[in-house]
């Protein structure tokens, strides 16, 4: 793995020098004249629908997107968000059907595999692959991209308001320590996501992110309930607002969240930062479940996504990393030139993929519950 990620490293620099478990919102039927249709990025237009069913996660697209691609297309997108991958599993197994593209992580994808979940892409469909960087055409939880296709990457660690830390929190002590997290009593905040918390606490201590022993699970929750009582919220919607909002001072959260309402407020006493323990790193991807009433317009709607110049724009507004090669170019520099965003080969080096936990999940469940209830 720390190769893979090494290799991550240096192509991306050298290429730059939730939810109910309700029914998805009813969609029209495949096969829709849709001859209105002018933009060469659209497809066959005798082929789209009249509508599209995505679900992301909340606030991870540019708005002007998916205003665009309507326009471009004739196609009206139908957009819901969920806030951690077991959510989005929970929804699909509980019957919703009526999804076209879902963007699960990495370590999801294996599972929906597994699960038989998902739809195989056409790849005549998507010739702007074509456009992805060479590492990202062959991950290891879908080898050949057979079912999934890359949509942002990034990192999990710190956001901060360093008034409040005195200087940059750059070690998970700074959360995990209850010392530490007592001196930020009800302004500390955790994502709701057990894999993220319960996997920040193992790597705190010492332990893999994705292990499945029961005494390091064990010791993980005991590090995690010693400093709940400091904890002011598990939030995976809203955590860098609140931190630019002065509502926490120091929180767990993704990088392109922190960034994107960091930047945004001109606050030049907020930061991110990658804990030296090493944290997280992930990508989300575009699928389309088997279940999908339009597939074929969700195959257009990913290829668009994989345009470069639509790349360069979802990246320049999310501040997450862009697994586009030919966007790179047109991304802003203040993105790819800030290491909380690309990082520098020795943190790459202790970053990891969070990976299928197979018969361990249940076990993770449990913690992850006698966490919460007390």
């Amino acid at each position: 793995m720390k190769q893979f990620l090494i290799s991550l490293f240096l192509i991306l620099l050298l290429a730059a020098c939730g939810p109910s478990a309700e029914p998805a919102p009813a969609a029209d039927e495949p096969g829709s004249d849709n001859a209105a249709v002018v933009s060469e990025r659209c497809g066959d237009a005798s082929r789209l629908d009249t509508e599209l069913s995505v679900y992301n996660w909340t606030d991870y697209i540019d708005p002007e997107i998916i205003d665009q691609f309507e326009a471009e297309c004739s196609v009206k997108v139908i957009y819901d968000t969920f806030s951690s991958n077991e959510d989005l599993l929970a929804k699909l197994q509980a019957g919703a059907t009526g999804y076209d593209v879902i963007v699960p992580s990495d370590y999801m994808i294996a599972i929906m595999i597994q699960l038989d979940m998902l739809k195989e892409l056409e790849k005549a469909n998507l010739p702007n692959l074509s456009n992805l960087n060479e590492i990202f055409v062959d991950p290891p939880y879908d080898p050949g991209l057979v079912y999934s296709v890359p949509y942002q990457w990034g990192t999990t660690g710190i956001g901060y308001n360093i008034e409040a830390t005195g200087e940059i929190p750059n070690s998970w002590e700074w959360i995990f320590n209850p010392e530490k997290a007592a001196q930020f009593d009800g302004k500390l905040s955790l994502l709701n996501d057990q894999r993220e918390v319960i996997g920040a606490a193992l790597k705190y201590a010492g332990y893999s992110m994705n292990s499945v022993d029961e005494t390091e699970l064990e010791a993980a929750k005991e590090v995690i309930l010693a400093i709940k009582p400091y904890v002011a919220t598990f939030d995976s919607d809203s955590f860098s607002e609140i931190l630019v909002a002065g509502d926490v001072v120091i929180g767990q959260g993704w990088s392109g969240d922190y960034f994107q309402d960091i930047y945004e407020s001109e606050n030049e006493n907020l930061g991110y930062v990658i804990p030296q323990e090493g944290g997280v790193i992930w990508t989300d991807n575009l699928t389309i479940p088997k279940t999908a009433p339009h597939p074929y317009t969700a195959e257009v709607f990913i290829n668009y996504l994989l345009d470069a110049e639509i790349g360069a724009q979802l990246t320049n507004w999310t501040y997450f990393g862009s697994p586009n090669a030919a966007a790179l170019p047109m991304i802003d520099d203040e993105v790819k030139n800030d290491p909380g965003i690309y990082p520098p080969e020795e943190t790459m080096a202790k970053l990891e993929f969070l990976s299928d936990l197979g018969e361990g999940t249940l076990l993770w469940d449990r913690i992850w519950t006698e966490i919460k209830s007390q």
